[in-house]
């Protein structure tokens, strides 16, 4: 998975699979979806990602733990 925030086109964009893209569905203005041909999520692209999300450029990964069996 990669997160990348481009400054010049103010995008923020989830790639969560190199796939090739097949389609894109624009979800709510501004909120791009990408699908490969078998109609799996590629990527999630916010345009003008500094009005949506409070700092773009930084980014906080949180794992849930896997819970143990006894």
């Amino acid at each position: 998975m990669n997160i990348i925030y481009d400054r010049q086109t103010d995008t923020l964009t989830i790639v969560f699979t190199e796939a090739t893209v097949a389609e894109s569905d624009e979800a709510a203005p501004g909120v791009i979806l990408d699908f490969d041909a078998a109609g799996n999520l590629v990527a999630l692209e916010l345009l003008d990602a500094s009005r949506r999300v409070t700092y773009p450029q930084q980014v906080t990964l949180q794992v849930t733990p896997t819970p143990t069996t006894p």
